[in-house]
């Protein structure tokens, strides 16, 4: 009889989180029902996702969310859908899109088999790997230079697991300290407080473009890792990841990534029309036609 009991609680208990989840994941009825979609975005990812004025995010994010919104409009048949955005950071992204707070976070997220325990992903619709921006005068080429000193990374990035495993492995003495955001990193370089920033290579260099003096800033070291940026949807809701993915193939297979992508890497750019003048990766070019969203490992 026990065994009976153990079992019936273990499936009413079992069910009740399956039926949780379904009325969470449920995002599109969810938005249709508050006649909102609410998107989560980064206030200093350049060229992905950054502030020109305050709560008014640009970059290429903003734009491929922008036409994810357009398509959530068309197929709720609702054209006025309201657009509520909150910005996010390293540490919050995903525990406010589990709980619900918002429904849509294309920024500069890497899609990670460990993260995809919590949330799912897109298609991958950029590659990046781990480098170092540091002063011109610092001495730092590569890894190694580091010992005995301290660099930034931010909290909760793969870039700072990264590093710190690399330091492990080669047994490098260095001190890493988390910057609230890629801003506050880049301050940490520029004020001595760090003698490098570890972040993805191509954040670096929408860094260096918008910072104070980029003349006395560069981008040096191997790249440690490559990993793919997607955008985050909640797990468990196949019928929203569909939809994000069938806007990402849309834009990639009519051209309209391409032109995205000429527009926030290789034109200048607001606030200063920098340039970062990177041309499209091999690895993202090839994506453009596999349309993959396999994780970095």
């Amino acid at each position: 009889m026990n065994m009976i009991r153990t079992l019936a609680s273990t499936l009413v208990v079992a069910g009740l989180a399956v039926a949780a989840e379904g009325i969470q994941a449920q995002t599109l009825e969810k938005i249709a029902a508050a006649d909102k979609i609410t998107v989560g975005y980064r206030e200093a990812a350049v060229p992905f996702s950054y502030l020109l004025a305050p709560n008014k995010a640009v970059g290429f994010s903003v734009d491929l969310t922008q036409a994810i919104v357009d398509d959530v409009r068309a197929r709720l048949k609702k054209p006025s859908l309201q657009v509520d955005s909150i910005p996010v950071t390293g540490t919050n992204r995903i525990p406010l899109l589990v709980n619900g707070t918002y429904d849509l976070e294309c920024g500069s997220t890497t899609n990670t088999s460990a993260r995809g325990k919590e949330v799912a992903f897109s298609i991958n619709f950029f590659y990046a790997g781990t480098r170092l921006l540091t002063k011109r005068d610092s001495g730092i080429k590569n890894y190694p230079d580091l010992a005995n000193k301290t660099v930034a990374s931010t909290a909760g990035s793969t870039n700072e697991k990264v590093l710190k495993k690399f330091a492990v492995d080669h047994n490098i003495d260095v001190q890493i300290i988390s910057g609230k955001d890629y801003a506050d990193g880049l301050k940490l370089v520029e004020t001595g407080r760090a003698s490098a920033l570890a972040l993805d290579d191509v954040l670096l260099y929408g860094l260096r473009a918008n910072s104070a003096n980029p003349a006395a800033l560069e981008v040096v070291a191997e790249t440690l890792q490559v990993e793919p940026y997607a955008c985050m949807v909640r797990k468990g809701d196949p019928a929203f990841k569909r939809l994000v993915d069938a806007t990402i193939t849309r834009l990639m297979k009519s051209g309209e990534f391409t032109a995205l992508y000429k527009k926030w890497f290789e034109s200048p750019i607001p606030p200063a029309g920098a340039n970062l003048d990177m041309a499209m990766s091999d690895a993202l070019r090839a994506n453009l036609k596999k349309r993959s969203d396999k994780p970095a490992q």
